[in-house]
């Protein structure tokens, strides 16, 4: 870290370059003040900050602030205050424009490249991920309407999605991206169904074989497109964002392939705003490697012909709240894993968390379910939904 005094004297001359009055001026739109005393203001530690942001955009941001070249003791309100007043769109080098027509043109989530997001994310550890989770380990959006806590709020998102299945006994649900297999777990409990589920995480499918031993769960280490047997009912619980433009079409085939004819399909993904966007290029690089968030219009594109939309429904607010719970996890179990992963590991996933919280309370990004029929529910879907 650098000393008052060097930061002072360092700022004073950066302050002299128009990059750097422009990007003050920038974040002063955004109520944000370079140096100021609020906890979401930015505090410069080094004099190239605004160079880095000006050349890589969010992925120079998000880099300089793991160097800790900048700090914001509110990284959430920082992220919620940039990204509400949409400044971050003036920001736009070239890279960023080509990583968008990479993403546009090429395939990043064929069968080869699928696995990676399980070795670099969800094969962290399973015992990160109990001290960040809650005692279920589900790592997608909880359901905050009648919650006061991350258990509470997971349980009932689980217990949403089960009725919006209409889910009976000795039904066969499938789980494309099943995690550590939470949902599978609640619903044969409660619902009294048989489950299996396919990931492409080595870690997660060894820890629900050995949690859920004894239910009628089965875990498959299994790419989404190799599934090819009918079901009851099927779910897909924060996978999606895995699939990719190219594969959204080939994804609702295989739903509809693998769907009974009078079965639902339920979808649940977080979502972009616009449909003509790219990968966020930090998250892509440090968390999600190959994600590509999907827009309404491109589900709709997907489903077309294959699917009757039963129900829509964005609560993508509670994500924030979700996403806030798990940084009090993480912060509480940190100095467990100090040691083992390091100060540069804690500001890349304080940053992770954080931002991605301020970005769901900004609604730049949402959380939908979808309920899809093969057919259309006879008299209307409100009776099973209640």
């Amino acid at each position: 870290m650098h000393s008052s005094s060097s930061i002072s004297s360092d700022t004073l001359l950066c302050s002299e370059t128009p990059l750097y009055r422009h990007m003050v001026d920038l974040l002063e739109r955004a109520d944000i003040r370079v140096g100021g005393d609020r906890p979401w203001d930015l505090q410069v530690n080094t004099p190239e900050v605004f160079d880095r942001i000006g050349s890589h955009a969010s992925l120079g941001l998000g880099e300089a602030y793991m160097d800790e070249a900048w700090d914001v003791p509110r990284l959430d309100e920082f992220f919620y205050r940039l990204l509400r007043s949409r400044l971050h769109r003036e920001v736009q080098p070239l890279r960023l424009v080509l990583l968008g027509l990479r993403q546009r043109f090429l395939n990043l989530q064929t069968i080869r490249r699928a696995w990676q997001v399980g070795e670099v994310h969800y094969d962290l550890g399973n015992d990160f991920y109990t001290a960040m989770l809650d005692s279920r380990m589900t790592y997608t959006c909880g359901y905050w309407r009648e919650a006061n806590t991350l258990d509470q709020a997971q349980e009932a998102k689980l217990d949403l999605i089960c009725r919006k299945l209409d889910l009976q006994p000795g039904m066969r649900l499938l789980d494309i991206g099943c995690g550590w297999g939470s949902l599978m777990g609640f619903a044969a409990e409660h619902y009294g169904v048989s489950c299996v589920g396919v990931t492409v995480s080595r870690e997660q499918a060894e820890w629900g074989r050995e949690r859920y031993r004894h239910l009628p769960v089965e875990f498959r280490l299994q790419d989404y497109r190799a599934v090819d047997e009918r079901f009851d009912r099927i779910a897909s619980v924060g996978m999606f964002e895995h699939v990719g433009r190219k594969n959204h079409r080939e994804f609702m085939q295989m739903a509809h392939r693998c769907l009974a004819a009078d079965g639902l399909f339920l979808l649940h993904t977080i979502g972009k705003n616009q449909r003509h966007s790219s990968t966020d290029p930090w998250i892509d690089k440090y968390i999600f490697p190959n994600g590509d968030l999907p827009s309404c219009g491109q589900i709709g594109d997907a489903a077309d012909r294959l699917f009757v939309t039963e129900d829509l429904h964005n609560f993508g607010a509670d994500y924030d709240h979700t996403l806030m719970a798990w940084h009090a996890n993480f912060e509480a179990a940190w100095p467990r894993f100090r040691a083992q992963l390091g100060q540069r590991f804690y500001r890349m996933w304080r940053y992770y968390l954080l931002s991605c919280a301020g970005a769901f309370r900004a609604r730049d990004l949402q959380l939908w379910q979808w309920v899809f029929s093969s057919k259309g529910v006879e008299g209307g879907y409100h009776r099973i939904a209640g």
